[in-house]
C-alpha cells in the first residue's frame, strides 16, 4: 500500500504520533546539550572546550581554564538545568492539579515559601544549611498546602487560586523581609537569592537538591497517566476508580519537593514554570506523559539561556538571572490574563 508523501508528514507531525514524540524529545536533548556548551564557554572569560578538554584531561588544577570551569562554569551550568527542569515540571503539575493555567511556583506563593524557610535556617541555624533543600522543600509544601486550603474553602475558581497565591506569597515575604532586617548577616545573600541568581553557586550546593530534583521528576514522569486521569475531572476520575485526593496530595507534594529544591540553591527565580509548561503544551499536546519529560528538558534549556544572557548583555558586569526571566515572564503572565476564556482548563 503507498502513501503519499503529504499523508506521510501529516502523520510525522501529528502529535499523538510516536514518531513524532520521540523527535520532539531528542530535539529538546539536543538544545539542552549546545546551550549547555555555550554555557561552559560564555562569560566574562571565553574558554573554548577545546581549552576546557586539555585542561580536564591533564588534570592541571592550576590552569585557569581548569578553574573556572571546575569551580564556576560546570556548577552554574548544572545549577540551571536543574533549577530550570525542577521548575517547569513543578509548573506543569500545579496548573494539572489546580487545574488553573495562571499557576506557576512563583505566582502561587510556593517560592516564596521555600524562600522563607531556606532564610529562616540561614539566619537561626547555618550550621545546618547544608539542609537548605529539605527546608525549602516544607516551605513550599506549607504554602502549596496553604493556598489550596483557601481557595477549596471558597471555590477553587480560576481567579480564587491566584489570589490566594497573591495573598500567600505576600505574607511570606513580608516574614523573609523581616528576618533578613532582624539578622542581616544571614548567610545567604539578600540580593541574589530574592532576585534569583546562579553566582558563586556551588558543587555542595547542588548535590543534594540535584537528588531530589530528579527524585521528584522521576515520580512526576511514572504517575503521568494518573495525571492524565486527574486532569479530567474530579467526578470523572473518581468514577474511573481514582483516588482523586490521595493522587492531588502526592502531585502536590512532588511539586514542593521540585519548587523547594530548586530554590534552595537558585533563589526566588520567577516563570520557569509559567512559561516552558505553556510553551510544552503548544508542542506536544496535554498528554502528561510527553509533557512531564519535554518541560525538564526545556525548562533546563530556557534556564541556561536566560543565564547565559544574563552573563554576557553587559559583559563584564553581570545580571542576576532572575531580572532576565522577569522581562520576559512578565510580559507573557499578562497575556495569559487578556486570552483566559472561561470553561477552558489549560489555554
Amino acid at each position: 500500500m503507498n502513501i503519499s508523501p503529504k499523508f506521510s508528514i501529516r502523520i510525522y507531525l501529528n502529535k499523538e504520533s510516536p514518531r513524532f514524540r520521540v523527535s520532539l524529545l531528542a530535539g529538546a536533548g539536543l538544545l539542552v546539550v549546545l546551550l549547555a556548551a555555550l554555557s561552559l564557554c560564555a562569560g566574562a572569560v571565553m574558554i573554548d572546550l577545546g581549552s576546557i578538554w586539555e585542561a580536564v584531561s591533564q588534570g592541571d588544577t592550576q590552569e585557569k581554564a581548569y578553574q573556572i570551569f571546575m569551580y564556576v562554569r560546570l556548577p552554574r551550568t548544572l545549577a540551571a538545568l536543574l533549577a530550570g527542569g525542577a521548575l517547569a515540571c513543578a509548573g506543569a503539575v500545579l496548573q494539572t492539579v489546580l487545574n488553573n493555567a495562571l499557576a506557576s511556583p512563583n505566582i502561587i506563593g510556593v517560592n516564596a515559601g521555600a524562600g522563607l524557610f531556606t532564610i529562616v535556617l540561614s539566619a537561626l541555624f547555618p550550621q545546618w544549611l547544608r539542609f537548605s533543600p529539605l527546608a525549602a522543600f516544607l516551605g513550599a509544601l506549607a504554602a502549596a498546602g496553604a493556598v489550596y486550603f483557601i481557595a477549596s474553602r471558597t471555590g477553587a475558581s480560576r481567579m480564587t487560586i491566584v489570589l490566594s497565591g497573591v495573598a500567600v506569597s505576600s505574607i511570606l515575604s513580608a516574614f523573609t523581609d523581616t528576618v533578613l532586617t532582624l539578622f542581616p548577616d544571614a548567610q545567604v545573600g539578600r540580593t541574589e537569592f530574592l532576585i534569583g541568581s546562579f553566582s558563586g553557586v556551588t558543587m555542595d550546593s547542588v548535590k543534594l537538591a540535584g537528588v531530589c530534583i530528579l527524585l521528584g521528576i522521576a515520580v512526576c514522569i511514572v504517575l503521568s497517566y494518573d495525571m492524565n486521569v486527574l486532569a479530567l475531572g474530579e467526578s470523572t476520575a473518581s468514577s474511573l476508580g481514582m483516588r482523586t485526593g490521595l493522587y492531588r496530595m502526592v502531585f502536590l507534594i512532588s511539586a514542593a519537593l521540585l519548587a523547594g529544591s530548586a530554590v534552595s540553591f537558585s533563589g526566588l527565580i520567577g516563570f520557569v514554570g509559567l512559561i516552558v509548561p505553556h510553551a510544552a503544551r503548544f508542542l506536544a499536546g496535554r498528554d502528561n506523559r510527553v509533557l512531564i519529560p519535554l518541560c525538564a528538558l526545556l525548562g533546563g534549556a530556557f534556564t541556561v539561556g536566560c543565564d547565559i544572557l544574563a552573563r554576557v548583555l553587559f559583559a563584564p558586569y553581570e545580571l542576576p538571572v532572575g531580572i532576565v526571566m522577569s522581562f520576559l515572564g512578565g510580559p507573557f503572565f499578562i497575556y495569559l490574563l487578556l486570552r483566559q476564556k472561561r470553561g477552558r482548563m489549560l489555554d
